[in-house]
C-alpha cells in the first residue's frame, strides 16, 4: 500500500471516503440503531451509559514487592481512582515462584510478585475488598491468584460473594499474541471452565474471564483482527464451558472483553460499536442465550502501551488523550490510561497521576458524559462500524472453516495474519507513510530522560528469603497431601478449585501448584505456523 493509499484508508486498510451522506448506503441510521442499553447493544451496553456514573477509573499498576505495590495502590485511591488493577511480575505470570531458576533476573520487574498467601495479605494490606473492585491480569495461573484473592477476602471478614472485579483468565490469546502459556490449550480450557463454574456457585459477583483483544492489537492485529480473533476466542470458551455442562444464562453474564484504544479514534469508536452488535447476535442467534446480561459486551480498555515512544514522551500525554478519549465515546465500562514513561520504564508516581488526571478530566471537564453514544449516526462512524462488523465477519467465517479458534491457533492462522499487519505497519514507518510524531518526522536533536522508576534487584533477594521462612514454618505433610488431592482432581474430572484452594490456604505456594498441574497436563510447545 503506497503512501497515497494509506493516507485515505484507515488503520485496517478499509478506504474513506473524502465525505459522507446519509443516502449513500441506504440505511435510515436513526431509524435502524435502536437505542442504547437494548439488543443490539451497538450504542452501549447501559441504556444512560455515563450520565449517572462515570466509567470505572481502573488504573493498572504492580511492580517489585507487595507491600510497595500496596503502597502505590492506597497512593491512587487516595488520588481518586475508582478501581485497582493489578499487573503481576512474569515469574507469577507463568506459574513459577521467585526461587526458581528460570525467574532469575524477572521477579518484579514487570509486576508484583505473588509467591503465595502471604504476599496477597500484604498486597491488600488496608484495602478493604468489600468496598473496591478489583481486575487482576493474569491467565494460565487466573484461578489460583482469585483463589488467593478469595482467601485474603475472607480473612477481611468478606463474604466471597461481595468480593468485585475480574480475572483475565484469557489462555487463548496467549497462544495467539502474547506467549505466557503454561498447559496446552485442551487441559488450559479445562481450567476457565472449572473458573465459570466454581465462580458461579462461590464468587457471583466476580467476572470470571476478561477475553482479551489488547494483547492482539498490541502484537501487531488490525483493528477488524482484534474484534474477529478475541470473539473467536470467546465463542471457544462459551462452546467449551456449555459441552462441560453449564447453562449459557448461569455462566455468560460474568463475560468481559479488554480492548486497546488506538490513537485512530474514529476506527476505534466503530470497533467497539461493531464488537458489541456482534457478540449481542453471538449469543442469541448461536447460543441461545435470552438473558440481555448474557447478550452484553461489556469491555474494559487500556491506552495503546505499543503506542507509546521513547523519544519526546511528554508527547504521549497527547496519544494517551486521544486514546482514552476513543475508549469513553465508544462506551467502555473501565479504563487504564497509560503513563507517559512507560515506554522507558515502569511509570513513576508523578506519571501514574498524570495518567489519573487525563482520565478525570475527561470526564469532569469535557461534555462526553452528556448523552450515551455521542457519536451514534455520524454517517462516517455508522459506515465504519458496519464495515468492521463485515470485515470481522469474514475472519470468523475462515476460523470456524479451520475448526474453530482452537484448530486455528494450532495451525498459527491468527499469529500469522497478526505478523503479517505488524510486517506491514513497521514497512510504512520505515518509509515514512505512516508519521510517527518524534520518531519519524518533528524529530528533535536530543530529549532529556524523565525521572524512572527502577525495581532494585534485591527484591528478589527479598522473594527467595521469605519463600524460604514460609517453606520451613508450615506444615510440609499438610501441604503435601494437598498437593496429592490437587494432581487427583486434575487426573480426573472434579472441579480443580476446591482442592487448589485447600493447598493455598495451607500455604503451597504458587509455583508448587503449578508444578503439580503441569506434571499432570504437560507444557505447550508452539507448532510451527502453516
Amino acid at each position: 500500500m503506497g503512501s497515497d493509499d494509506r493516507a485515505h484508508r484507515t488503520a485496517s486498510g478499509i478506504p474513506a471516503a473524502a465525505v459522507y451522506r446519509g443516502d449513500d448506503s441506504g440505511v435510515d441510521y436513526a431509524r435502524d440503531l435502536g437505542d442504547p442499553g437494548v439488543f443490539p447493544f451497538t450504542r452501549g451496553v447501559y441504556g444512560t451509559m455515563y450520565r449517572g456514573r462515570a466509567w470505572t477509573m481502573r488504573q493498572y499498576a504492580g511492580f517489585a514487592t507487595a507491600a510497595e505495590s500496596n503502597a502505590r495502590y492506597r497512593y491512587l485511591l487516595e488520588q481518586g481512582q475508582t478501581g485497582l488493577s493489578v499487573a503481576f511480575d512474569l515469574p507469577t505470570q507463568m506459574g513459577y515462584d521467585s526461587d526458581a531458576p528460570i525467574a532469575a533476573g524477572e521477579v518484579g520487574k514487570v509486576g508484583v510478585a505473588i509467591d503465595s498467601l502471604a504476599d496477597m495479605r500484604t498486597l491488600f494490606d488496608g484495602i478493604p475488598l468489600d468496598e473496591v473492585s478489583v481486575s487482576m491480569t493474569i491467565n494460565a495461573p487466573a484461578s489460583i491468584l482469585l483463589l488467593l484473592y478469595q482467601l485474603v477476602g475472607e480473612e477481611q471478614g468478606v463474604d466471597p460473594a461481595k468480593l468485585r472485579g475480574t480475572i483475565q483468565n484469557d489462555v487463548l490469546k496467549e497462544y495467539i499474541a502474547r506467549g505466557t502459556y503454561i498447559f496446552p490449550p485442551a487441559p488450559s480450557l479445562r481450567v476457565v471452565t472449572d473458573t465459570f463454574a466454581y465462580c458461579a456457585e462461590h464468587l457471583p459477583n466476580f467476572n470470571t474471564i476478561s477475553i482479551s483483544g489488547y494483547h492482539i492489537g498490541e502484537a501487531g492485529a488490525t483493528a477488524v483482527q482484534e474484534v474477529a480473533f478475541t470473539l473467536a476466542d470467546a465463542i471457544a470458551y462459551v462452546e467449551a464451558a456449555v459441552a462441560a455442562g453449564l447453562d449459557v444464562d448461569r455462566f455468560a453474564p460474568r463475560l468481559s472483553f479488554f480492548f486497546v484504544a488506538r490513537s485512530t479514534l474514529l476506527e476505534e469508536v466503530a470497533k467497539f460499536r461493531a464488537a458489541r452488535r456482534m457478540w449481542a447476535r453471538i449469543m442469541r442467534d448461536r447460543f441461545g442465550a435470552t438473558d440481555p446480561k448474557s447478550q452484553m459486551l461489556r469491555f474494559h480498555t487500556q491506552t495503546a502501551g505499543v503506542q507509546l515512544t521513547a523519544q519526546q514522551a511528554e508527547v504521549n500525554l497527547v496519544r494517551v488523550t486521544v486514546q482514552a478519549l476513543a475508549a469513553t465515546l465508544g462506551g467502555t465500562q473501565s479504563l487504564h490510561a497509560n503513563a507517559f514513561d512507560e515506554a522507558l520504564a515502569l511509570p513513576s508516581e508523578k506519571a501514574a497521576r498524570l495518567a489519573l488526571r487525563t482520565q478525570q478530566v475527561i470526564a469532569h471537564e469535557t461534555d462526553v458524559r452528556l448523552t450515551a453514544d455521542p457519536l451514534g449516526g455520524s454517517w462516517f462512524v455508522e459506515a465504519l462500524t458496519d464495515e468492521i462488523e463485515r470485515r470481522a465477519g469474514e475472519y470468523l467465517d475462515r476460523i470456524a472453516d479451520l475448526g474453530g479458534a482452537v484448530a486455528a491457533i494450532e495451525r498459527g492462522f491468527q499469529k500469522t495474519e497478526i505478523e503479517q499487519s505488524a510486517y506491514e505497519l513497521s514497512l510504512a514507518v520505515e518509509r515514512g507513510e505512516q508519521v510517527v510524531v518524534g520518531v519519524n518526522r518533528f524529530t528533535v536533536a536530543e530529549d532529556v530522560e524523565p525521572e524512572l522508576q527502577r525495581v532494585d534487584d534485591a527484591v528478589a533477594h527479598g522473594q527467595v528469603a521469605q519463600l524460604e521462612r514460609i517453606r520451613a514454618r508450615r506444615d510440609a505433610d499438610a501441604v503435601d497431601a494437598a498437593l496429592a488431592d490437587v494432581a487427583k482432581a486434575a487426573a480426573g474430572d472434579d472441579n480443580l478449585l476446591p482442592v487448589m484452594r485447600e493447598a493455598l490456604r495451607r500455604m503451597a505456594t504458587v509455583g508448587e501448584v503449578c508444578d503439580v498441574l503441569r506434571g499432570v497436563f504437560g507444557e505447550y510447545r508452539p507448532a510451527e505456523a502453516f
